[in-house]
């Protein structure tokens, strides 16, 4: 509750600071995600109506929260720059992409981070132990080719298997395919398409199936936990929506704290908005599993950041994770 007032407070305090009118505040809210556990928090929030409800209480009340649901990253911040969409949620890569893009202009920053959580690249192909055995016979499906965190890992992946310079290798393998997609194409066993990098709990429930498993784990290629989904928009619409921003933020809060005390309930509440076959059991197991964490606190951000710098990927270079965040999470332990 804490933490709640003092956004609200903040949110009060930049509304009175701003020369718009509390009138001019948007009331069709349009929020994007994409698939999987991950999206756990936007989904609860959609589910308990939480932005109206502290919307409302902010004095922002008639406000419409409009959900889509995206493929990828790429097609996100398309929707994003040209003003048919409020909020993103993706990885960490595309969002560093848009930073670096948008400075000066849009200057699109993250809201916070959604959580933490490893990301698996898993085949079919019993002939492939580790990255350097894929060939061109090989297909790998991911959210969007060199654009997706899935993307940019494979590319620091292939930095460290094959050497400097080498990060393109296996670009020619992958392919632009939505979760749901990737991993129909995956199972089937006749596509093309023979291995995933994907997320929970898509990866999770490939390593059921007999034949299938593990090739990489982001882990392994950061050196240790990182955020995977943050939640990101443009600085002026923070501007111009002070109160719909704040109310998005305690929104945000709240269902992480729901996740974060009742999995059985976030698990079935997930279930009936994925409407996911699985069990609840497990859905508990993979957010009981150590290394997903649900939280707003960004993890080794900045080791995406120097690498794509690096391959040239972005031009310019933030002098460390707060400058691509909004002030609301400077105070956090991030990195």
């Amino acid at each position: 509750m804490q933490v709640r007032s003092i956004l609200l407070c903040a949110g009060a305090a930049a509304l009175f600071s701003t020369s718009f009118a509390a009138g001019a505040e948007i009331t069709d809210l349009k929020i994007a995600e994409q698939y999987g556990i991950s999206y756990l928090p936007l989904m609860i929030m959609e589910d308990q109506h939480l932005v109206e409800k502290y919307s409302k209480e902010a004095g922002a009340g008639g406000l419409k929260v409009t959900w889509a649901k995206f493929a990828g990253g790429n097609v996100m911040n398309d929707a994003l720059l040209s003003d048919s969409l409020h909020i993103a949620a993706g990885g960490v890569a595309p969002l560093v992409t848009l930073w670096a893009k948008t400075r000066g202009n849009y200057d699109v920053k993250a809201v916070a981070a959604l959580n933490s959580m490893p990301l698996y690249l898993n085949t079919r192909n019993p002939a492939v132990k580790t990255i350097k055995d894929f060939t061109d016979k090989d297909k790998i499906a991911l959210p969007a080719v060199k654009v997706s965190i899935q993307a940019v890992t494979l590319q620091m992946a292939a930095e460290q298997a094959f050497g400097p310079g080498q990060q393109n290798k296996l670009d020619r393998l992958t392919v632009s395919m939505s979760h749901p997609d990737g991993q129909a194409a995956l199972l089937s066993g006749t596509s093309e398409v023979d291995a995933q990098f994907s997320s929970p709990p898509f990866q999770y429930q490939q390593l059921e199936k007999p034949g299938i498993h593990t090739v990489l784990n982001s882990y392994q290629v950061l050196g240790g936990p990182a955020t995977f989904n943050l939640i990101w928009t443009t600085t002026k619409f923070r501007k111009e929506n002070p109160r719909v921003y704040a109310s998005f933020v305690m929104a945000l809060e709240d269902a992480i704290e729901m996740i974060n005390k009742d999995k059985r309930a976030a698990a079935e509440i997930y279930l009936r908005m994925s409407k996911d076959k699985s069990s609840v059991e497990d859905i508990m197991k993979m957010l009981d599993d150590p290394q997903i964490k649900f939280t707003t606190t960004p993890q080794n951000v900045m080791k995406y950041v120097d690498f794509m710098h690096k391959i040239g990927s972005i031009k310019v270079k933030p002098a460390s994770w707060k400058d691509m965040f909004f002030d609301n999470v400077h105070k956090l332990p991030g990195s």
